[in-house]
């Protein structure tokens, strides 16, 4: 702990007095330091994908270390970060060398740095009212860098962006990416010299993972009980980074393409000019870019990406401003590691201090232990949070935390509320490191961890926690959607021994049970609120409507561990019948297309538990299908071979009614729209898949015209 009178003290961005640590060190020794900080971030950053550091901590360094290196020019060496681009090449793919370097690019961390590079760039050009300078405003998507290259308009190589110069050949991977075109459509070759003929092309962009699927990619992983991607750039190059391109295939990649190693092969001169270009050949291009001419329309630009972040299904840290007149960005130049020519408008970041006050434990429905920060409530990007999940004790140990620790907190992706790290010169004398319990804090049972796993378990079947869980996951949508269900109502009717297993949903539960439940909450006066016959009728009516959701969901219901949603149908549409599935050896379930040993084991062992034969035995008795009931075409064609995709409020169909309906006539259904989609099917307050549907070419169709395929099944005309 630093000596109380060598500590200084500076105002924070919030306005309170922070203390800094130790006196500054002089400039070389600072300079080192700096860089050494600088390197080991990028390298878990780029190399490993596991950042150690947030963006704004990083970008404040960086600041530092420019600064430093302006003040001192001459400690200025080709070995300073300031002197690189940045990233890393890594050992497990072929390396790939770039037609032009990838350079990085210059932050703006406000507006005011903003003006000053508009002021400089527009000096240098000779701009005046009459002849004001172009910029091509374009959001800043936070991914992975990649150059796609075409040789006579045939896609032939995808590549990381590496260290600029040499990046790693991920040409498998981009393969398995929807919206990759595989060569460059006719509207674009008419501006390519020579037709594309005997050309080459490098263009480059950012792969990313869409936020829906990000979220989805991490309730899989606490399924499995396997650790999550702090973000969607991570998840994107981890993804992207797999050496098995059937991995990469089921992550749910898009692109946004925006730039070109060269740019002499193509009849364009603009920035601009260029992105439409790229829309004709087929490239997926972000379609918020604008084009301004003065420094107030890039301020409205930048004011309202920031003020609409929220809405998109990506996520952008901010936004890039570059010369629009291909001849002027060559008139400016490069640095050693970036453009002239453009500049990278870094949001503000929302990070706030607060105390961590706990570590409490909680346990899943699969008897997983998740570790949860709770600290003094703060509000952070318009919401208050005061919990976030740890995750695993792994991620506690890399982060440092203990219990009255002063921490760092923000939301990944502007939503899950994330603890960055401690502030270690605050951090209280004596602080205990975190160890996970031996025991389940909710049995008192032993808690397991499994070789090659992050994550402890409870192994009693008989855990009330895990119980609780697990009833509410047999109600939910996914599940046997059990619409009143709540989460306060089923661990009171846990706590009052109404519930123990699933089945008791079925031959132990009662009407009148049920409306004597106390809700949780209580009147003015003081006075318990419980549910009443009329919210109890109509739950038990979901309880019983429920029986008819067929094999699929029952198997999801049931929370077998590695056994989700995509999984149960594959099981439920190979067996047919839950007995079946329970007299399947191991050897058999593992043989089913898509399920490997991993996932047979579980289900195996599952079934192999006489408790859980039994209570699968009693859904039975009670009257709940145990059978996948399949919607049957009336004609002989069959939608195999097409891919369809749902958006909006369908009126007559639930979503994923209509989606299991054309799964059975053999089509499959995505959860985004690319160059491959067959048809979307739009119902009501349709959105951007709408919209990219339109722009890409992709038949669209109507809620009537879903229903006369379903009922013929015949396409339309």
């Amino acid at each position: 702990m630093a000596d109380e009178k060598n500590v200084q003290v500076q105002t924070s961005l919030f306005g309170d007095d922070v203390p800094m640590g130790p006196a500054p060190q002089p400039p070389r020794a600072r300079h080192a330091e700096l860089n050494r900080i600088l390197n080991h971030a990028a390298y878990a950053y780029y190399a490993l994908d596991r950042p150690e550091m947030s963006d704004a901590e990083f970008d404040r360094t960086l600041q530092e270390l420019l600064a430093l290196e302006a003040a001192h020019p001459e400690l200025v060496t080709p070995e300073s970060y300031t002197q690189r681009v940045g990233g890393y090449v890594s050992e497990q793919f072929e390396p790939v060398t770039h037609a032009a370097r990838m350079y990085s690019m210059d932050d703006a961390m406000n507006l005011d740095e903003l003006d000053e590079w508009l002021a400089r760039t527009d000096e240098a050009l000779g701009a005046t009212p009459e002849h004001p300078v172009a910029y091509t405003c374009e959001l800043k998507i936070d991914g992975l860098g990649v150059a796609l290259t075409y040789r006579d308009a045939q896609f032939a190589r995808a590549a990381t962006r590496g260290d600029g110069t040499t990046g790693e050949n991920v040409t498998a991977n981009v393969l398995t990416i929807g919206d990759v075109p595989r060569a460059l459509a006719p509207a674009g070759l008419a501006r390519l010299a020579d037709g594309g003929l005997g050309r080459s092309v490098e263009v480059r962009g950012e792969v990313y993972m869409p936020r829906h699927s990000f979220a989805r990619l991490n309730e899989d992983a606490d399924a499995a009980g396997t650790a999550p991607f702090a973000n969607p750039r991570n998840a994107a190059a981890g993804s992207l980074r797999q050496k098995d391109p059937k991995v990469t295939a089921h992550r749910d990649l898009e692109t946004f393409i925006y730039a070109v190693a060269d740019e002499d092969p193509i009849d364009v001169h603009t920035q601009w000019d260029f992105l439409q270009w790229l829309r004709d050949c087929g490239f997926s291009v972000n379609e918020h870019a604008a084009r301004c001419t003065s420094a107030a329309e890039v301020h409205a630009y930048c004011e309202r990406a920031l003020a609409h972040r929220d809405e998109l299904d990506y996520d952008i840290d901010g936004v890039v401003v570059k010369v629009d007149s291909f001849a002027s960005q060559a008139a400016l130049g490069f640095t050693a590691r970036a453009p002239r020519w453009a500049i990278a408008f870094k949001f503000p970041p929302e990070e706030k201090r607060t105390v961590l006050r706990e570590i409490r434990v909680q346990v899943g429905r699969t008897g997983v232990l998740t570790p949860v920060a709770e600290f003094d409530p703060v509000t952070v990007a318009g919401s208050t949070i005061a919990r976030a999940t740890l995750h695993n004790v792994d991620e506690i140990e890399r982060k440092n935390v203990r219990v009255g620790d002063t921490i760092v907190v923000h939301k990944a992706g502007d939503v899950i509320p994330e603890v960055v790290g401690p502030v270690l010169e605050l951090r209280p004398v004596g602080a205990p490191e975190f160890r996970m319990p031996k025991t389940c804090p909710s049995c008192g049972s032993p808690v397991v961890r499994e070789e090659g796993e992050v994550a402890y378990r409870c192994v009693s079947i008989d855990c009330p926690a895990q119980a609780v869980e697990r009833l509410i996951h047999w109600g939910s949508r996914n599940a046997m959607d059990i619409d009143g269900l709540g989460d306060e109502i089923v661990a009171r009717m846990v706590e009052q021994g109404l519930l123990a297993d699933v089945a008791d949903f079925y031959d132990k539960l009662t009407e009148k049970d049920l409306a004597e439940v106390w809700t949780g909450r209580q009147t003015v006066d003081g006075e318990d609120i419980v549910v009443g016959p009329v919210i109890a009728a109509k739950i038990m009516a979901q309880v019983v409507e429920s029986k008819r959701r067929g094999l699929a969901r029952v198997l999801f219901g049931l929370g077998i561990r590695h056994v989700g949603a995509t999984v149960a149908r594959q099981l439920a549409t190979h067996f047919g019948s839950a007995a079946a599935l329970a007299a399947a050896t191991e050897e058999d379930i593992a043989a089913v297309d898509g399920i490997g040993p991993k996932i047979a084991a579980s289900v195996h062992g599952f079934f192999s538990i006489e408790k859980n034969v039994a209570v699968v035995e009693r859904l039975r008795e009670a009257g709940v299908v145990l059978e996948e009931e399949r919607v049957e075409p009336e004609h002989p064609q069959t939608l195999t071979g097409l891919t369809f995709v749902l958006t909006g409020t369908l009126e007559r169909l639930k979503r994923n009614e209509a989606k299991a309906a054309l799964e059975a006539l053999g089509a499959k259904v995505t959860g985004s729209v690319s160059k491959k989609t067959s048809y979307v099917v739009a119902g009501a307050a349709a959105g951007s898949k709408l919209t990219k549907a339109e722009s890409l070419g992709v038949p669209v169709l109507d809620e009537a015209a879903l229903e006369q395929i379903l009922e013929t099944g015949e396409l339309p005309a």
